[in-house]
């Protein structure tokens, strides 16, 4: 009766420690919002920066799964590219180290005052009130862990137990375990916090305990692959990097733990703290190992998943400094423009494919991308919103409001491609496939609105004067004979694939005045081109609610 009074109070700290862990990772989560998400896209070329990122965020929220998994899921967005998400990655596992540390050396007295001090601070009306949770469970979590300490205390009297924990038993199998248990409960943090707490406890001997602390690390991946089932190929690149990157870190140590393992116990410093120190080499040597050899890691993983074709290159951010000059912010904005114009351009050219194929990479592709502009809108607008401290003059004052300008006209068309989009997922949803002839059609005015986004593109490249009058005509011209066929297929009622394609026109009448628009606005205009009087006249379309997104 006793021991069963043990299991169950050893069972309830236990699942209170959990509880307490994922509810303070998710509460950081919700209190970072987008900046969490931002500290992880930040990660630049070097792969050390990565690492630091990777370790840094896992510090704070305590949870390396949380932290692969939304990497992943930037990686599936396209705000992360694969291989700059793989120092992220190596650094996370690092990251968790520091529950480690702050059980073993004891510093889990607090808890108590932060679980008093974070219920007060939530229910204030202030400011700080939003932290008040965290700090919660913050205390929550160590006073757990505590509570997990005392109930098993009792099991040190068991002499039978004690001789199965404490003796050296296979390696093997130690990790095996390790392995499972975190695939059950989510988190490498759960299994190294209570491997310390037996260890402090005298229930679990090193060399037991060493070998659960690594097989953790293989078992946290399990969350990472559950992740990527309805990802793209990107993402799960990522996931197989971090299930290779933490099972090749147990398969170089294993051997050492296996030839030098005995002497653990032979270690003179304090069992608990010897356990937190091997937890911390461990993850530190692994994650240095793989980031120096991070370029044939990365291209073994190509091989393994192929080289990704369907992933793209992004774009090159701004980066406000607040030493520059107005004039170095005109040429980051001028050059960032011309590339997310050629950006867009792509899109236009993968969404259009998808409706052409029906191949679902394809579709895939131009959702990402798309999604992608998303996360480029927002570093935009806060660049914007830094750069206007730099003005000095009021010709500058001017200039970065065309800027802006040119940007907002970018961004109408990035929402009518979307529009596009959208009209193939409804395709998609109601299984509609075009016939030969409205697939000619759809075909002919993607060339040529290829062709208008081509001349403006050169254009943008000479810095030259381009008459967009003409271009402008031509493909108007192709819009109209478009809609005109359409309409005598749509007397025919079993085609529903012209009716489908409807809106496909109208979002295809919209992209065009838009890039005439931005043609307009940032190109020299030759003579003879379209003033803004004549442009007024000739746009079908006014008052598109979207066009506005941008200075909301």
């Amino acid at each position: 009766m006793e021991s069963l009074s043990i299991f169950i109070a050893g069972m309830t700290a236990i699942i209170l420690f959990i509880f307490g862990l994922e509810n303070f990772s998710r509460e950081i989560e919700r209190i970072s919002g987008e900046h969490f998400r931002k500290s992880l896209s930040n990660a630049t070329k070097l792969p050390l920066v990565g690492v630091l990122i990777g370790a840094l965020v896992t510090a704070v929220i305590q949870s390396s799964s949380a932290t692969s998994v939304i990497t992943i899921s930037l990686v599936n967005a396209g705000v992360l590219s694969f291989k700059h998400s793989v120092g992220i990655i190596f650094g996370s596992n690092v990251g968790t180290t520091i529950t480690a540390q702050l059980v073993a050396f004891k510093l889990t007295s607090f808890a108590p005052f932060l679980i008093i001090f974070g219920f007060f601070l939530s229910i204030i009306r202030s400011r700080m009130a939003i932290f008040g949770k965290t700090i919660f469970y913050f205390g929550f979590v160590f006073f757990s862990l505590n509570l997990i300490a005392s109930s098993l205390e009792p099991l040190q009297a068991n002499e039978a137990l004690m001789k199965v924990l404490s003796q050296p038993q296979n390696p093997i199998y130690a990790i095996l375990l390790g392995c499972v248990f975190t695939a059950i409960v989510q988190s490498s943090s759960v299994t190294t916090g209570l491997a310390i707490v037996f260890t402090m406890q005298g229930l679990l001997s090193l060399e037991n305990a060493v070998p659960i602390i690594m097989g953790a690390n293989i078992g946290t991946t399990a969350t990472a692959f559950i992740a990527v089932f309805n990802m793209d190929i990107a993402a799960k690149k990522a996931a197989l990097s971090h299930f290779l990157f933490n099972i090749g870190g147990v398969l170089i140590f294993t051997p050492l733990l296996l030839v030098f393992g005995h002497r653990l116990s032979s270690i003179e410093m304090e069992p608990a703290i010897a356990l937190a120190n091997i937890h911390l080499v461990f993850n530190l040597a692994t994650s240095l190992i793989f980031t120096l050899f991070i370029n044939p890691f990365t291209r073994f993983i190509d091989f393994i998943l192929g080289e990704g074709k369907m992933d793209f290159t992004r774009l090159e951010l701004p980066v406000f400094d607040e030493n520059d000059n107005f004039e170095q912010v005109k040429t980051k904005l001028d050059k960032g423009a011309a590339d997310l114009f050629f950006f867009l351009q792509e899109n236009y050219n993968t969404v259009t494919l998808s409706v052409e194929t029906n191949y679902h990479g394809v579709f895939d592709a131009a959702e990402k991308r798309i999604d992608y502009i998303k996360f480029i809108k927002k570093e935009y607008m806060n660049y914007f919103a830094k750069a206007v401290s730099l003005i000095r003059e009021k010709n500058d004052s001017r200039h970065l409001i065309k800027l802006i300008n040119q940007f907002d006209y970018l961004f109408q068309i990035h929402d009518s491609i979307t529009d596009l989009f959208d009209s193939k997922r409804v395709m998609n949803a109601q299984y509609i496939e075009l016939k030969s002839d409205v697939l000619i059609l759809v075909r002919e005015l993607s060339s040529q609105t290829l062709g208008f986004f081509d001349e403006i593109n050169a254009a943008i490249k000479n810095d030259e004067a381009i008459d967009i009058k003409t271009p402008a005509k031509e493909l108007q011209h192709y819009i109209d004979s478009a809609n005109r066929d359409l309409l005598t297929l749509l007397v025919d009622p079993t085609r529903v694939d012209a009716g489908a394609l409807t809106n496909f026109i109208t979002y295809s009448q919209r992209l065009k005045d838009k890039l005439t628009n931005f043609a307009n606005l940032k190109l020299p205009l030759a003579k003879g081109s379209l003033t803004k009087s004549s442009l007024a006249k000739s746009s079908p379309v006014k008052n598109d609610p979207k066009d506005i997104k941008l200075r909301e």
